[in-house]
């Protein structure tokens, strides 16, 4: 599977929509405003870091392996 760039930020996307909807649902006595305006940027931030450093790990690899 070739991730580009509309296929990376989608399940960006899913991933972290899926987290939340989760935290949601479940019987957390955190209110939806607070995962809204916490948890979620926050898990939004944390997955980009993640999503830049392993970009530059790969391309680190793909670059020493010749």
């Amino acid at each position: 599977m070739d991730l580009d760039l509309p296929k990376t930020a989608a399940l960006f996307a899913l991933i972290v929509a899926v987290g939340v909807g989760g935290l949601i649902g479940s019987p957390v006595p955190m209110g939806t405003d607070t995962i809204l305006m916490m948890v979620l940027p926050s898990m939004a931030i944390f997955g980009f870091i993640c999503l830049v450093i392993g970009v530059k790990h790969g391309e680190y690899r793909a670059s020493s392996a010749r």
